[in-house]
């Protein structure tokens, strides 16, 4: 296990994107997305999935499981081209089909605008709301206000993270203030720490907390929202509209059929029948009520 402070991390990060950049200019040529078009010719769609992200994507006992693993598993059938799946570490993940390596995302990426800048969005999943998560019978917290000056964890590049200064301005609004960061490179470490007691509470959203509450509910308590509402989404490097809307045929399919709304119950133990037709931005996104 291995957890990074938040201004420790914030160091890596610079000390990363530096390093980072001096390969790509001594080594390599920016990957290009391959469009539709490209992709019919060539026979095959690069996919990348994550390996540790219940119930949306994981590894059990060797093999994939989750709702897109399901849903790429149907997704081969549809489709008049072979797909290629990769498994791998959320970390670099995006970063993948923003530069091309992969032609999408086919994850619980949560659509933000940062992320916009470089990758276009399907229609959503899910739901992918804020909210946080502490120990069963844990009597300090109570509501979001009590959530001043304790330590939070949260995995490692996700939108989690850089969504805590929403979270800052909701503790200063009740006069507290957000307290110390701990990143890990997975949720399972950080569903660890918080049940050990090394963590006061963490950040997800209402799926996975939801889904981790049902599966531990001695262990975790689920507590208040603390974002806009937002929504997990699949995502093509930016500009590839024709792709993006080739895959939102599919899904508008499996809305239709019904079909996404079945892999939701099974994974989620809820639908999300109401979910826009297009990626929504936060500034589009209301709060929860």
């Amino acid at each position: 296990m291995q957890a990074k402070s938040w201004s420790g991390r914030c160091l890596l990060v610079l000390v990363g994107f530096a390093g980072a950049a001096f390969l790509f200019g001594m080594n390599a040529r920016p990957a290009a997305a391959a469009s539709l078009e490209e992709i019919r010719k060539r026979g095959y769609m690069i996919v990348a999935t994550e390996d540790d992200y219940p119930p949306f994507e994981f590894v059990k006992d060797g093999k994939p499981a989750g709702l897109h693993h399901d849903l790429v598993a149907i997704l081969r059938k549809a489709v008049p081209f072979e797909i290629r799946q990769e498994i791998l570490p959320w970390q670099g993940l995006l970063a993948g089909v923003a530069t091309g390596k992969y032609d999408v995302a086919i994850t619980a990426a949560l659509i933000t605008d940062e992320r916009a800048k470089s990758l276009t969005f399907c229609m959503p999943t899910a739901e992918g709301t804020h909210y946080y998560v502490k120990r069963a019978g844990e009597n300090r917290i109570k509501s979001i206000k009590d959530l001043s000056g304790l330590t939070v964890g949260v995995q490692q590049g996700s939108a989690l993270a850089a969504a805590l200064p929403e979270l800052d301005e909701m503790l200063k609004k009740t006069g507290g203030r957000l307290g110390r960061v701990v990143q890990y490179a997975s949720y399972p470490e950080v569903y660890q720490e918080l049940a050990n007691g090394r963590l006061d509470y963490a950040i997800n959203t209402v799926v996975t907390v939801a889904s981790l509450v049902r599966e531990r509910p001695s262990v975790f308590a689920v507590g208040e929202a603390v974002s806009q509402r937002s929504y997990h989404a699949w995502a093509v490097k930016k500009g590839n509209n024709e792709l993006r809307d080739y895959l939102n045929q599919f899904l508008a399919e499996q809305r239709k059929t019904g079909s996404l709304y079945k892999l939701q119950e099974k994974w989620f133990g809820k639908s999300f029948p109401d979910l826009p037709q297009v990626g929504m931005l936060p500034g589009d996104r209301p709060m929860p009520e």
